[in-house]
């Protein structure tokens, strides 16, 4: 009676597993649970078919494993060919050079990045000691919050 019961609504309990593995693939991009759900497109559809719902985890099952490591990596790998490399926010501003606009008092000044932004910035620990006037070249080395840490650009270097 049970097995009567599983084999006329399986079909129901794939669409909820589809569904929910959609959502979640949605909100991660990592095409994990994409295969999965493809997976249980098979299980689906083979209950569609008449097999027992046993059987169609078994069709289910190594479908999902198989896409997984047979079509996810040719999916990630071309997912990534067309990514941007460069890089941005934090992450750009580091090594940037700058010139001083307000002299250093007591570690802290302010700069204009090569970019052409402004910023409020402190000097490093290890040249905190250092006197930075207005017009020297400073190189960012770190950001906290909204404040450039620097440290002078060494003078052969320019």
């Amino acid at each position: 009676m049970a097995t009567d019961f599983l084999n006329t609504y399986a079909w129901i309990f794939w669409l909820g597993l589809i569904l929910i593995f959609v959502i979640i693939e949605v909100s991660t991009v990592d095409f994990t649970f994409l295969m999965i759900a493809i997976g249980s497109v098979g299980g689906l559809v083979s209950g569609l078919f008449g097999l027992p719902w046993w059987a169609q985890i078994i069709v289910a099952g190594p479908l999902s494993l198989l896409l997984l490591f047979l079509v996810r990596p040719p999916l990630q790998r071309a997912l990534r060919r067309g990514s941007d490399r460069t890089p941005s926010n934090v992450e750009a501003l580091l090594g940037l050079s700058g010139t001083v606009l307000k002299d250093f008092v007591e570690g802290h000044g302010q700069v204009r990045l090569a970019n052409g932004e402004i910023w409020t910035a402190r000097l490093s620990l290890t040249t905190e000691k250092h006197p930075v006037e207005s017009g020297e070249r400073v190189v960012v080395t770190a950001i906290e919050g909204a404040t450039a840490l620097v440290v002078p650009a060494e003078r052969n270097a320019l």
